[in-house]
């Protein structure tokens, strides 16, 4: 291979350029396409990534690179070529796809390897020697005794600490040529400490005999493969295809991802993968955000080294340096938080498709409510579809119960937050020892405090919101900023000692419960009870171990947990996503009913679901009710074609945002204009408007909304006119395409 005599690179910094270095005669044999180096850049250092190597280079003024950082490229061709896709579809700088591409612990190069001194004997020691010492130094020859027996060299701090003794005895005999001290490199496995108990293949149903079958035919093409979409209902045994079609991609010499779209599902999903590979538990790596900064070096570096073949993690392990990847899965491919709401806004499930194309590998989509797009892709013929219509052991799909709220009101005359119906239903339940799970998408313990006398309410000053009271704290809280408050005594506002708490969220009903039914374990699980780092898995350990008898939650418990004594789910209040002002708002009110009833009946008890709604007769709650996609499909598609909305256009959102309304008003009209002039007639532009949710983190936010079929052409014309037109410094504009949220 011939040396590079410069290279073409891009920097930690947001310059939004590459550019090009003279590689010196002493590092060229170092470095390749992916290699981390240090150059100079301006008056500093700057850390870069080789995305080129060059024989000549026009450019004047070539500085020599300073150095190479590690010893292998760090980024494969592959994965380059799919960040440099994500910057021209996403619209966005390379060098924020780099942020992507590689985790900061390894761009900055920090951290490494963690070092423990371990132990073992300097020579073969016999027992007299022992006996001898045990006269002068009884515990030291104790230590002695122990460290004879080692078969292998064991960490030395835990030995001391198995033994009760101190650093000190043991230097004594290190310094008496009895024990011999080597510092390690030891590796952060956060699920070190846990027992995986393994587990073996379940017996395949037809179904799912033909669902693995079209994954193992694709990987034997996998060039020729088109993504497969495995729409399956809730219990219907998705998880076991994932299972065993790893083994069979690992068979054929190759690797896997495998994605989960919430951290608290990771924990279940660990479990259930380390337990299949038990026997090769390190081929085995997790990548998610609660991961410490060690934990995320040691993990990353396990997949890089080839160690490990099986990733299981959150939205960034779509990017795991995994090599001869074979087969990416998607579970619960329709979840949002596979969007990234920060720069690049990628999503992960579309990031996966095209990675698996780069890569000549197998994309699998699975879930019980498919996004529209991904099954209208299946409709059309761009991806494979296979169907499993039944629960495994022929186990029944829970009954689904619509409580109506209005007539509930009439009887109550308040806000019921459990219906007669669901009291019922949870009282029955303890009886007979079953577990129940009632869901709320909302924290907190009121979701507003008003005045009774002037009605005004405590808003907060940085967003156009009102702030939510925690009674754990005492405090009132905004969930979009942060902004916390002490409570007032009066209104102020009035003056008036007339404040009232209005609205509710998990935390009163937590309370509510446990003073219905204070004999019951109740416990809650969003994101104000779970901050601790093993919260999210002690919770769901507890739970399935029966300890816990309703468990009270967000949608972190919506989807993908697998509870058989789970007999009764409570929907408090459908109607919460309903009515938001956005396109896709009826959809996830189906998906996130569909997966929450999921939860119930997945062992031999039947399992019922209790909906409660304001809106009875919605679409989305009675194709929900009725397990019905195909039909809440058919009747989302007509309503999406008649307003040109994805499927059928891409979308592209522009919020311009300033700490003063005026400019962001001014700088929003004048950019939606030049969109206008740049923007051919077979692209549907909106006119600049206030953002639904006007003010946030104290800045003032306009929307721009652009349609259209041709979405890379249509990023290339949006950033070549963002180029064209300097906004003023308080400004900011954010681009995001193919957005999931309009708010």
């Amino acid at each position: 291979m011939m040396k590079p005599s410069y290279v073409r690179v891009i920097i930690d910094r947001a310059i939004h350029r590459e550019l090009d270095y003279l590689v010196p005669e002493t590092l060229s044999e170092r470095i390749s396409v992916g290699s981390r180096v240090r150059v100079p850049f301006r008056d500093k250092s700057a850390l870069a990534t080789v995305v080129a190597t060059l024989a000549q280079s026009e450019a004047e003024g070539i500085r020599p690179i300073e150095a190479v950082v590690g010893d292998t490229p760090v980024l494969s061709e592959e994965l380059l070529e799919l960040g440099n896709w994500m910057s021209t579809y996403y619209c966005c700088p390379i060098e924020t796809v780099m942020r992507s591409l590689l985790p900061q612990v390894i761009r900055r190069a920090e951290i490494g390897w963690k070092k423990q001194l371990f132990v073992q004997p300097a020579r073969k020691i016999d027992n007299e020697e022992i006996e001898q010492l045990r006269r002068r130094a009884p515990r030291q020859a104790e230590l002695l005794e122990a460290i004879s027996r080692l078969d292998a060299p064991i960490s030395a701090a835990q030995l001391l600490r198995k033994m009760s003794l101190d650093n000190q005895t043991l230097r004594a005999l290190v310094k008496r040529g009895f024990a011999e001290l080597r510092e390690q490199a030891v590796v952060r496995d956060p699920h070190g400490d846990e027992q995986f108990i393994a587990t073996s293949n379940l017996e395949l149903n037809e179904e799912q005999v033909l669902g693995l079958k079209r994954i193992t035919e694709a990987l034997d093409s996998p060039g020729s493969a088109r993504p497969i979409l495995l729409h399956g209902v809730t219990g219907s045994g998705k998880t076991e295809i994932y299972l065993q079609a790893i083994p069979a991609t690992l068979a054929r010499g190759r690797s896997a991802i495998v994605l989960v779209p919430e951290i608290s599902l990771t924990p279940q999903t660990v479990e259930r993968f380390k337990g299949r590979f038990a026997e090769a538990q390190d081929a085995v790596a997790v990548l998610h955000s609660h991961l410490s900064e060690g934990e995320r070096h040691d993990e990353w570096h396990k997949i890089h080294s080839g160690r490990a073949r099986i990733v299981i993690g959150a939205r960034s392990a779509v990017f795991a340096p995994l090599k001869n990847l074979g087969l990416i899965i998607v579970d619960e491919e329709h979840e949002t938080t596979y969007k990234q709401e920060e720069a690049p806004r990628y999503h992960a499930r579309d990031v996966a498709v095209v990675r698996a194309k780069i890569e000549k590998c197998v994309a699998v989509l699975g879930s019980a409510t498919p996004s529209l797009e991904s099954y209208y892709n299946a409709t059309i013929g761009k991806y494979r579809l296979a169907t499993l219509t039944q629960r495994v052991d022929d186990r029944q799909m829970p009954l689904m119960r619509i409580v109506d709220l209005r007539q509930e009101r009439r009887k109550e005359r308040a806000i019921a937050i459990l219906s007669e119906k669901l009291r019922g239903a949870i009282a029955d339940r303890l009886e007979k020892r079953e577990q129940t799970i009632l869901f709320l998408n909302r924290r907190g313990f009121s979701t507003s405090l008003l005045c009774s006398n002037c009605g005004e309410a405590r808003n907060c000053p940085n967003c156009s919101v009102a702030l939510t009271f925690h009674r754990h704290v005492a405090r009132l809280s905004c969930h979009l900023c942060g902004h916390t408050a002490a409570v007032p005594k009066k209104c102020p506002a009035c003056g008036k000692d007339a404040l009232i708490y209005a609205g509710f969220g998990t935390e009163k009903v937590e309370s509510t419960v446990a003073h219905i039914f204070p004999n019951a374990t109740v416990r809650r699980m969003d994101a104000d009870s779970m901050t601790r780092k093993q919260a999210y898995r002690d919770t769901l350990l507890n739970f399935r171990a029966g300890k816990i008898d309703i468990l009270v939650g967000t949608q972190m418990i919506a989807k993908g947990l697998h509870f058989p004594n789970v007999t009764l789910v409570g929907i408090i209040n459908a109607d919460l996503a309903l009515h938001l002002p956005d396109f896709r708002a009826g959809e996830r009110t189906f998906q996130l009913l569909t997966q929450v009833a999921g939860r119930a009946g997945r062992g031999e008890t039947p399992g019922e679901v209790f909906v409660q709604t304001y809106t009875p007769f919605s679409p989305s709650i009675q194709f929900a009710r009725h397990h019905d996609f195909p039909g809440y499909f058919q009747q989302e598609l007509e309503f999406r074609e008649r307003c040109d909305f994805p499927p059928f256009k891409h979308a592209i959102l522009i919020t311009v945002r300033s700490a003063h309304e005026a400019r962001a008003k001014f700088s929003a009209e004048t950019l939606a204009r030049r969109l206008r002039e740049a923007l051919g007639p077979e692209f549907i532009l909106g006119d600049a408007a206030p953002a639904p949710l006007e003010k946030l983190q104290g800045q003032f936010r306009f929307h721009i909304l652009m349609r259209g079929a041709a979405i890379v052409r249509l990023s290339r014309l949006v950033r070549e006119t963002l180029d064209k037109l300097p906004f003023p410094e308080d400004v900011a504009v954010v681009v995001d395409v193919d957005p999931y949220q309009l708010l």
